[in-house]
């Protein structure tokens, strides 16, 4: 049965755990005593009697036998099969091996077993560590078996090892890292999208930095061995405070968690004080099961996470998900565009806080009662037409508002708006593109909301430089100011995505999930309202230079997060950036810059990258390329992949 009930969790992957078995012919009793017994939701079990090798098998029957495995395709129902079993690969198999019949017999068995979990319509299998640092016979072999497969997932077995103190590798005597393990077999598997990774979690955990890589990586289990949990004071297992918060890091990337190998401690004695989901169990299942006092703490874990923010909830279903990023000028938003964006209350708190700040300044106690012009322009359906409104009422200042808005089907609304609202002798609707109305008076206050999620890609410089002819010379714009970043991020899932003929090159937005942010974020572009610049010109060029970290080992840059930070008005400010993002705010995600060739980072090196904003006569877009640690193609030339129309 799942960890447990929590709000915002329900379609997590990881509200299930699963448990390691060892080989049971009797497949159908193996599965009962660990899902009724036990209570886990899966097992991972060997699908082959490890005992089996081809070699053997040819000399003494000359070459026909039933293969060994567990139970006939019959034993349990497909719908069992596919949600309660994951294929244990045999764990022998070397395909990199100097021992010709064992690398024969490797490649043999491993075809069989996954030709035969395929049969059964499994989600997954489990692919034994590579047993050396070389393992391109392996990956070899796993990549011509990955292009025959329907959906079924592999798992690559990869332990958790510190980087200082990696195991010794047999032939070379060389620190093995871990993850550059895994590196060099997804690479010679050509990113394979139904590759993916099973860490096995060691009572020795690497630094913060290093364990952060794998977060970018798709990771799908967390397999933790009984060896790594302590006991606690009243003799039940637990962990320590480091393998706690990594527990829950794996809970919030989705990532399952396995528990393997046999108890240590004393799982029988009743009473357990653990607040978990499986308190009601009797005592008798308890003494039965031995791994059941690992499941019920990995539960008590589960269960003392707190439930999912509002902003959190309304992003699970973008999460990792590609979009392109809207074309306001280009197109015309539908209602439902708009409906998502005016649900966003704290995005309008910090405007009308924005806008009350200005009034109050732009109009002294003593002149209450001198009207404020103010100009929305972008109105939309007329968010912060009320917001504006809101603004005049809390500061007792009187305002006239035009409300600009190009799309004819917002009019039609924003018109019903006014009627309803009675706002008729307060606000004008001004259906016209802003950069080409004549406006009857100057504007005290410009406000819009024309920010796209690296700020300027929704050409709010365009517009707001086309519109500022109707501001006033010390008149207030809201943003008055914003500023693009960046920041180098592994996101396998979303590279994978990206690659495809639809996505690939372009920018686009998601919730980023799957990744892992190798450096912190740096300033890319900014822009400031009013513009009183001579120049005007909205092009931009950084060149910017991020530092790894020591500890962090090698990383693979599969792209740039970008964000946004916006002063709207003095102190008011609103923004996506992670360091100082405005809570609970879900109308930008962040923005992925992708690379066509991902680049591979090493402990300490520095990435020099250069971001161009270029603008045409009817387009805007931007160019980037890395330049070292090597140099690397331009991307997004001329924005033969994506531009933002003017």
């Amino acid at each position: 049965m799942p960890l447990g009930d929590k709000p915002g969790w329900e379609k997590s992957e990881s509200r299930y755990c699963g448990v390691e078995a060892e080989f049971d012919d009797d497949i159908a009793n193996l599965l009962s005593f660990n899902l009724n017994l036990g209570a886990f939701d899966f097992v991972v079990a060997p699908l082959m009697n490890p005992t089996y090798r081809p070699s053997l098998v040819q000399a003494n029957s000359g070459g026909t036998c039933v293969l060994p495995f567990a139970g006939s395709d019959l034993v349990l129902s497909p719908s069992q099969w596919s949600s309660h079993v994951v294929g244990k690969i045999s764990h022998w198999i070397d395909l990199d091996s100097e021992d010709e019949t064992l690398r024969m017999d490797s490649e043999t068995t491993l075809k069989q077993e996954i030709a035969w979990a395929n049969h059964l319509s499994l989600q997954a299998c489990l692919l034994p560590s590579p047993k050396s640092k070389s393992c391109a016979n392996y990956a070899r072999c796993v990549n011509q078996i990955l292009q025959g497969l329907n959906n079924i997932q592999l798992w690559l077995r990869i332990p958790l090892t510190k980087i200082d103190d990696a195991s010794m590798d047999a032939n070379s005597g060389e620190l093995v890292d871990s993850w550059e393990q895994w590196n060099s077999f997804r690479i010679l598997c050509e990113h394979h999208s139904q590759l993916s990774v099973a860490l096995d979690v060691l009572s020795s955990l690497p630094s913060v930095h290093s364990l952060g890589r794998w977060f970018g990586e798709s990771v799908r289990a967390a397999i933790i061995s009984t060896d790594t949990f302590l006991t606690n004071a009243r003799g039940y297992p637990c962990l320590s405070k480091r393998h706690q918060n990594l527990i829950w890091g794996f809970f919030n990337h989705s990532i399952q968690v396995v528990v393997s190998g046999t108890s240590l401690r004393n799982t029988a004695a009743p009473g357990s004080d653990l607040v978990t989901n499986h308190s009601s169990d009797n005592v008798e299942n308890l003494q039965k099961h031995p791994l059941r006092s690992y499941l019920d703490y990995i539960g008590y874990l589960f269960q003392k996470m707190d439930p999912l923010p509002q902003q959190e909830r309304y992003e699970l279903g973008y999460r990792d998900f590609l979009q392109s990023p809207l074309q306001p000028l280009m197109d015309n938003l539908e209602a439902q565009t708009y409906e998502t964006f005016e649900k966003d209350s704290m995005k309008y708190m910090q405007y009308q806080r924005a806008v009350s700040k200005a009034l109050l300044d732009r109009v002294p106690n003593e002149e209450a009662n001198v009207t404020t012009v103010l100009m929305v322009v972008g109105a939309g359906r007329g968010p912060l037409v009320r917001a504006s409104l809101q603004a005049a009422e809390e500061t007792g200042r009187k305002i006239k508002v035009y409300a600009v808005e190009k799309n004819p089907n917002a009019v039609v609304t924003l018109h019903s708006l006014v009627k309803l609202e009675g706002w008729e002798g307060i606000v004008t609707i001004i259906s016209c593109d802003m950069r080409y109305w004549d406006a009857p008076e100057k504007a005290d206050i410009l406000v819009s909301e024309l920010l796209g999620s690296f700020g300027d890609n929704e050409l709010s410089p365009e517009c707001l430089d086309g519109a500022q002819r109707f501001l006033k010379e010390d008149g207030i714009s809201i943003p008055s100011s914003y500023t693009s970043f960046i920041q180098p991020v592994t996101a396998s899932k979303l590279y994978n995505d990206v690659s495809s003929p639809f996505f690939f090159l372009s920018h686009t937005l998601s919730v980023f999930m799957f990744s892992a942010r190798l450096a912190p974020p740096q300033s890319v572009f900014e822009f400031t309202h009013p513009n009183n610049s001579t120049t005007k010109s909205n092009e931009r060029y950084k060149k910017l230079l991020f530092e790894l970290p020591d500890d962090t080992g090698s990383a693979m840059v599969h792209g740039f997060a970008g964000y946004f930070d916006a002063v709207l008005y003095k102190d008011v400010h609103l923004g996506i950036e992670p360091s100082t993002a405005t809570p609970n705010m879900f109308s930008w995600f962040a923005i992925f810059f992708p690379l066509r060739t991902p680049v591979c980072m090493k402990p300490g090196s520095s990435l020099e990258v250069h971001f161009w904003r270029c603008c045409g006569s009817s387009k805007v877009w931007y160019e980037w390329c890395v330049a070292a640690p090597t140099p690397g193609a331009m991307h997004n030339t001329n924005g033969r992949s994506y531009w933002v129309g003017l």
